[in-house]
């Protein structure tokens, strides 16, 4: 392996490795929470914790106004360049932004008439902004210590709640949680840069620079939280809060859970990638964040694969056991959104913003339509069909857009790779189907 610099094959996994521990505390605690979900509150009330938590990452990200990604690229441009001084006034900015966003979240949840997820939104967009400081000045182990202490305080927060209250424990557990994550990265935040508030002009100037990709974000976020909250309620209006509770177990079992692995990559890839201009050494960092997350991916994906039946017993109950093969179907969808995920940075990285917000929408687009047309046909099944083939497509379609937009190629190691991948995972997929 190479070393010696930020791109090389050494400090990728250094990175993912650090943040892959803490995404596996995440996924420990997260297992833990829905295990008592599911015998606290059942399928349906699951179904409508995932109705009111889509509900509430949907009004986040509308009010966020994608503040805290944007926020992300500037600082880690002025970071690589020695700029401390402009460091600070970014800060300073997204701070004052993000709590001119919480204001407009309160707004929004009182407007909808989800009152009562106010405080989860407006604390969330704050805590938020705190983190895009941490990631975009590279201070990955602060961030690493947050989300630890995030993931434990959020077991201890909602275990107890769902025991002694039931269903109506499901908002305060929301508030609270977001609560827990917001105060560390508050307190560490804060210690690396003091607060200092300041609402002049340039200030408002800066942010209003930062909205233009933040914008974009935020709508290509809201059409994510969109479309698995137009998914949900259809399922809801078609069968009842029982079916969304199964939809949402199997979809958290492998999109959610493995997808834990890309965010490890998140914290370090991004910043790195939007301080890159060069298209050789484009390619080349996206190639190998390419392959470690494949390395990663898929022997995680062929272990779990034939182990999901007895994963639902234990994690959930035998109630769960009917999204099982959708579970399945949809882990092996995993191995393509590793092979597309590093591709699809490089818009963001470029400030493509009106490019990513079309790629975006295209891909929901495809994707509900494929879920709602496969579930009428095959029900549960037909879900994790349409999750694997809507995969395919982003494929395609991201990899065509990043070759003809900016130079980008496979290396002939990566597509090596890629193939093995699929081959393993695949095989893995059809023998678990045929047992």
């Amino acid at each position: 392996m190479e070393d010696g610099n930020s791109n090389s094959y050494r400090h990728i996994l250094k990175y993912t490795s650090i943040f892959g521990g803490v995404q596996g505390l995440n996924v420990l605690t997260a297992l833990v929470r829905n295990k008592c979900a599911a015998l606290f509150l059942g399928p349906a009330g699951m179904g409508f914790a995932s109705l009111m938590t889509a509900t509430t990452n949907f009004l986040t990200q509308t009010a966020g106004l994608g503040l805290s990604f944007s926020a992300v690229r500037h600082i880690s441009e002025y970071f690589d360049e020695g700029k401390q001084e402009r460091i600070l006034h970014c800060v300073g900015v997204i701070r004052i932004w993000c709590l001119l966003a919480a204001f407009l979240g309160i707004i929004l949840c009182t407007l909808s008439g989800y009152w009562m997820l106010a405080p989860a939104v407006a604390i969330t967009i704050i805590g938020g902004g705190e983190t895009a400081v941490m990631k975009g000045a590279r201070r990955l182990r602060s961030l690493a210590i947050v989300q630890v202490i995030t993931a434990i305080v959020s077991v201890v927060i909602s275990v107890p709640l769902y025991w002694k209250y039931g269903q109506e424990a499901i908002i305060p557990v929301i508030n609270l949680v977001a609560v827990a994550s917001m105060l560390p990265a508050i307190y560490i935040a804060y210690r690396l840069y003091p607060l200092a508030l300041s609402f002049s002009s340039s200030v408002m100037k800066d942010g209003m620079g930062m909205l233009r990709l933040g914008v974009a974000y935020t709508l290509a976020a809201m059409a994510g939280s969109g479309s698995e909250l137009l998914i949900r309620s259809w399922l809801g209006k078609e069968t009842g809060l029982a079916e969304v509770g199964l939809y949402n177990a199997g979809y958290l079992l492998t999109v959610t859970y493995v997808g834990i692995v890309f965010a490890a990559m998140d914290n370090d890839y991004y910043p790195r990638l939007s301080a890159v201009k060069d298209t050789q050494e484009t390619n080349e960092t996206v190639n190998r964040q390419m392959e470690v997350l494949l390395w990663i991916v898929t022997p995680l994906l062929t272990l779990m694969i034939p182990c999901l039946p007895w994963v639902v017993r234990i994690l959930l109950s035998s109630e769960f056991l009917p999204i099982v093969t959708m579970a399945q179907i949809a882990a092996a969808a995993m191995v393509l959104k590793a092979a597309t995920l590093p591709v699809a940075y490089i818009t963001l990285a470029r400030g493509r913003s009106f490019a990513y917000l079309l790629l975006e929408t295209a891909y929901f687009l495809v994707f509900i339509l494929l879920v709602i047309g496969c579930y009428r046909q095959w029900g549960l099944v037909g879900a994790g069909i349409a999750i694997y083939v809507a995969h395919v497509f982003d494929f395609v379609m991201i990899h065509g857009y990043a070759y003809h937009a900016f130079g980008y190629h496979l290396s002939r190691h990566t597509l090596y790779i890629i193939g093995a991948a699929l081959a393993i995972v695949s095989t893995a997929l059809w023998i678990s189907l045929c047992i």
